[in-house]
């Protein structure tokens, strides 16, 4: 198994294709005219770790971040987070 220093974000370490989740922070975010900073202030997550998330290079998300965002923003996790259909286009 390769080294996950090395790893490409978004894969699992197993030769496995990007996750078929994506998430939608950045569209919710838009919604609420809020940015990642006020977020991050917030939550109490790093803007680090949200932008990592906004971009899909994450390979989990934790229930606790999950349910902290959810409080911020007003909405629930299908908001956030979809799983990508066979063959759907990740882009």
């Amino acid at each position: 198994m390769p080294d996950s220093s090395t790893t490409p974000r978004g894969r699992t370490g197993r030769g496995d294709a990007p996750s078929p989740i994506r998430c939608h922070l950045d569209e919710v975010l838009a919604a609420r005219g809020m940015t990642l900073t006020e977020l991050s202030r917030e939550a109490g997550i790093s803007v680090t770790n949200l932008s990592l998330l906004k971009n899909n290079h994450v390979r989990a998300i934790r229930y606790s971040t999950l349910e902290a965002l959810c409080r911020v923003l007003d909405c629930q996790p299908g908001d956030l987070l979809t799983h990508l259909a066979d063959g759907e286009d990740p882009a």
